[in-house]
């Protein structure tokens, strides 16, 4: 007892600790204080500006491919190369999707997607999986090689996504107009939003919005090399067969669990020019590519810590600090984590008994007390700063929920480091490599964000002019929908009112030939199918495939998904092809 009361009265360790946590602390907020002030610094505008689209569309379109590395994806992969399929505003492009060769479910999905899209290509890796993302990237590109001997053909773009990802229409535009002085182009990466009770997610939202529009632009200025987002990332073709040829012919590192972070330092080091793409915010929604992390505590962690095992530890063990003094800064920034996630929640600990007025804190020395004041209002400062840039994104009542997110946050980034720290020892002792731990993955079900309005879409298409969009808005009645009021004017007809809601929403449009099986439509109730309007027509991979002659509601999707253990995915017909088939199977 005696000890314990030494403790409290900080005439034990307690007083030198405290006092070592916040030096930390102030020097970590200083550094973040100093990037904030760099990013808002006037100047930036003048160094960057959005082209319009109309020079963007008056070049040519390099041919572009896109590497998407999969294990266990057989219920994401249709979904994700449907609806991207369907919104990207480019024609010369391609996919090029991995799979190991005993993942069957998944090779399954990826080769029927291919047979519906030309564009499509199934890259079988040759061994088993799983190995690594960016082992599974090299397989890619060497099938990716092969397509090109057999069609006399050459990709002068190569772009990395996700099985998740939502891609901006724009996005491979924007790819191509850069990448003509730019050998590597990152465009945004930010989650999709949740409701502000998902923690967990709304971390990954806070620190993503910050991080994509403070400390990306703020490095960039500074002259720091820009590491990969790992997807929405243009690399040149060129660029990268040299970089190969630094390490054996593999572009990406096998053995690094974040090798597009690697591959950043690597093509900086190489003198090779990067640009980040900055946020640019429409009245819709962001240019970026959007994605759901992962929304629950015990996928953070996996995920984060293979952030921290990659960027920091191997970072440290292939790079030490052997690089030019502003890359050594920017190493201090990505690694300080490893020292500043562990005393985190203490210094939350500490923040919450001075706000209960513990009086142990009383007997601290005056210059102690300053110390805290001081750090304390960097803190203030600093969750302030999140919560604008946040809001600038999901709103501000989203953005109401920073602080106790960023106490959340706090605890997640401290178990993910520790879980690092304590897989990347291990493997060292046994003398391997970290292993890859994979994020399982989710895929939005009907329409998400970075669509487009309904209007804008149907000018895009020729179908109405903007003059006629000006006027129905004006004369649309509340709560009539906008492509009801424009049949009722005769300005458009059916078809092309439908090629508009499949391109906004992501979703194949018509009747599937030959797929739609009498044992399938029998898999909902007859209410359940005449109160949503939705007709099942297939049962694959785990998915329930849907007809409907409406997009589907995120509330619709919710009390379908309650009814049926099965994920969903939906399929757009016309109201009077709904009728027929509903008349015919119920």
């Amino acid at each position: 007892m005696a000890g314990f009361g030494v403790i409290i009265t900080f005439d034990g360790l307690f007083t030198p600790c405290f006092a070592a946590l916040a030096v930390w602390v102030l020097l970590s907020s200083l550094d973040d204080l100093f990037i904030a002030l760099v990013a808002a610094l006037p100047g930036g505008g003048r160094r960057f500006r959005w082209p319009t689209d109309a020079r963007i569309s008056s070049i040519p379109e390099r041919r572009i491919a896109i590497l998407v590395p999969l294990w266990n994806e057989q219920r994401v992969i249709g979904r994700m190369l449907e609806r991207n399929l369907a919104a990207i505003q480019y024609a010369n492009y391609d996919f090029f999707v991995g799979v190991y060769l005993n993942d069957a479910l998944t090779v399954a999905a990826v080769a029927e997607a291919a047979c519906r899209s030309s564009r499509v290509h199934l890259a079988l890796v040759p061994h088993a999986g799983p190995t690594s993302k960016g082992d599974c990237l090299n397989a890619i590109f060497d099938s990716l090689c092969d397509y090109e001997a057999a069609h006399g053909v050459r990709f002068e773009v190569i772009v990395t996504h996700d099985a998740e990802d939502v891609i901006a229409p724009e996005s491979l535009r924007v790819i191509n107009w850069f990448s003509r002085d730019y050998q590597m182009v990152q465009i945004p990466v930010l989650p999709l939003p949740t409701g502000v009770a998902e923690m967990t997610h709304g971390v990954y939202c806070d620190e993503f919005a910050e991080y994509q529009q403070k400390d990306i632009p703020a490095r960039q200025r500074l002259g720091g090399f820009l590491p990969s987002n790992g997807v929405g990332t243009g690399f040149d073709r060129g660029a990268l067969e040299r970089l190969a040829a630094t390490r054996g012919g593999r572009i990406f590192d096998p053995a690094c669990l974040t090798e597009d972070y690697e591959n950043g330092f690597r093509l900086h080091a190489l003198g090779y020019r990067q640009i980040f793409v900055p946020l640019r915010l429409h009245a819709t929604a962001p240019v970026a590519t959007r994605e759901y992390f992962p929304r629950r505590l015990r996928a953070a962690i996996r995920q984060r810590s293979r952030w921290v095992t990659g960027i920091a530890l191997q970072g440290w063990q292939h790079h030490g600090w052997r690089a030019p003094w502003r890359q050594v800064y920017f190493f201090w920034r990505d690694r300080k984590g490893l020292v500043g996630n562990l005393l985190s929640p203490f210094a939350n600990l500490l923040f919450v008994a001075w706000v209960c007025g513990w009086r142990g804190l009383s007997g601290i020395p005056a210059w102690m007390a300053r110390l805290c004041g001081t750090t304390l209002g960097l803190s203030v400062f600093h969750s302030l700063v999140r919560a604008a840039l946040s809001a600038r994104v999901y709103g501000w009542r989203f953005a109401a929920g920073v602080l106790p997110r960023m106490f959340w946050g706090n605890l997640l980034n401290s178990a993910a480091t520790i879980s690092a720290l304590c897989q990347f020892v291990a493997a060292r002792l046994d003398g391997r490599a970290p292993a890859w731990r994979k994020t399982d993955h989710k895929y939005p079900t009907c329409q998400t964000p970075g669509q487009g309005r309904l209007g804008e879409i149907l000018v895009r298409m020729q179908a109405i002019s903007l003059a006629d969009l000006e006027a129905a808005l004006q004369t649309c009645p509340a709560g009539v929908r906008l492509g009801r009021h424009l049949l009722e004017l005769r300005k458009l007809n059916e078809e092309q009112l439908y090629q508009a809601l499949s391109a906004q929403a992501g979703l194949d449009l018509g009747i599937p030939n030959g797929e739609l099986t009498p044992a399938a439509t029998r898999s909902l109730t007859a209410e359940t199918i005449r109160r949503f309007r939705v007709l099942p027509y297939r049962v694959d991979f785990g998915q329930l495939h849907l007809l409907t002659p409406e997009v589907p509601s995120p509330r619709t999707t919710r009390e379908l998904a309650a009814l049926c253990p099965l994920d969903l995915r939906f399929r757009l017909v016309r109201p009077k092809e709904f009728e027929c088939l509903c008349e015919q199977y119920l």
